[in-house]
């Protein structure tokens, strides 16, 4: 695959992980459109190695250093430069040769690689939503700083971003982030207190990885999205509301201040987002399913149950708060997460561990990077004591 000059050269944070894979599916469909100059994982060296085979991109890299010899070896003789440690990610993406950083790494790992590449002037298309959750300020701050574009890959953010083109000038009065609702909607807390992993990671309408769709079934992934709505378009909390809408067609709706609202609608399919932030700011053809309304005849919504999904409340008042609150939601919940995949925690502990590392931890009202580093890590160790 040749690179010219018409094609646009791709960085992959993350290409093994679900955003990562669909990724490279939008790029496989389009061999004249992109190449893939980067691919990185964090310990998948047998799917990062077919990848690398197959785009013959120009550098590999595989944080798990125990990873990297087998690999380095076989890649090297391929003439695919091959490196490993969370440092080499802030390294390639500051290569020329990358048009644009695709960072679809999973949680605060997102975070260094992604001011790197900023820093660089590289456009990011965000699918790393934890990058502006842990440091939106500092973040936004950079990118306007060094004049970088930020494309949101999540397909409510995605939808907001779609709804906006040719509106930029025009005063947002309001946005609806949809959900589906996850799993277990409806449900009350005592029947959540004896739900099953197995229960959790089947989420009705989409196919993502094990750490998000567990967000999705505690509703967690919709604050996580609440928080990066703020910093994507510059918002106030009360201009950011939530809706349940279960058939997730509607991807979210923006609300103009002459009253007016557009919606961003398609069938759930995280390709169609990729795609577009891919290949913004142009609209590429597809062989996607079409959606059709009479298999559709109602689309329907609810108000999203705060009170039994304590996370969602919990984002809203990280938000409210501001400085390192965020962040410091986030690392605990990625500690309890993890906790609750290998059964350590029962479902109703997250939320709960949550909010007491929330209330716990040391609040920084003004971060500097330094801040949002430490909140990180004393979060990690209370919630890993809570525990």
């Amino acid at each position: 695959m040749n690179a010219t000059s018409t094609e646009k050269k791709i960085a992959l944070l993350g290409s093994t992980g679900s955003i990562g894979t669909q990724a490279l599916d939008v790029i496989r469909r389009n061999p004249d459109k992109f190449k893939v100059e980067v691919l990185t994982a964090y310990s998948n060296d047998e799917l990062l190695l077919k990848q690398a085979l197959e785009f013959r991109p120009n550098v590999v890299v595989i944080v798990d250093e125990s990873k990297y010899e087998a690999l380095s070896e076989r890649l090297w003789k391929e003439g695919i430069k091959t490196y490993c440690g969370e440092k080499s990610l802030e390294d390639v993406v500051q290569m020329d040769e990358v048009d644009l950083v695709l960072t679809a790494l999973v949680g605060y790992s997102g975070l260094k690689p992604t001011i790197a590449a900023i820093k660089a002037k590289k456009p990011i298309a965000l699918a790393n939503k934890e990058t502006l959750v842990v440091a939106g300020d500092l973040i936004t701050n950079l990118a306007n700083q060094y004049q970088v574009p930020l494309l949101p890959v999540d397909s409510e953010h995605s939808a907001i971003f779609q709804c906006l083109v040719g509106e930029f000038h025009n005063k947002i009065e309001k946005i609806y982030l949809t959900a589906s609702g996850g799993p277990f909607r409806g449900w009350s807390a005592e029947k959540l207190a004896s739900v099953t992993k197995g229960q959790a990671l089947k989420h009705p309408n989409w196919e993502m990885g094990a750490k998000i769709t567990i967000d999705s079934a505690t509703l967690m992934n919709k604050g996580l999205e609440v928080i990066e709505a703020k910093w994507l378009f510059q918002l106030e909390s009360n201009q950011i509301d939530t809706v349940v809408h279960p058939q997730s067609i509607i991807h979210s709706v923006v609300q103009f201040e002459d009253g007016s609202m557009k919606a961003q609608m398609g069938l759930p399919d995280m390709k169609l987002p990729i795609q577009y932030a891919l290949a913004y700011p142009q609209r590429i053809s597809s062989d996607f399913p079409r959606f059709n309304f009479m298999d559709y005849p109602e689309l329907t919504f609810e108000k999203a149950d705060q009170k039994t999904f304590k996370n969602l409340g919990l984002a809203y008042q990280a938000l409210e708060l501001g400085g390192t609150a965020a962040c410091a939601l986030n690392a605990a919940n990625e500690i309890t997460n993890a906790a609750f995949l290998q059964d350590k925690i029962k479902f109703l502990d997250i939320a709960n561990i949550n909010e007491q590392v929330m209330k716990e931890s040391t609040f920084v009202k003004s971060p500097s990077i330094d801040d949002y580093v430490n909140c990180n890590s004393e979060a990690r160790r209370l919630a890993t004591e809570l525990l």
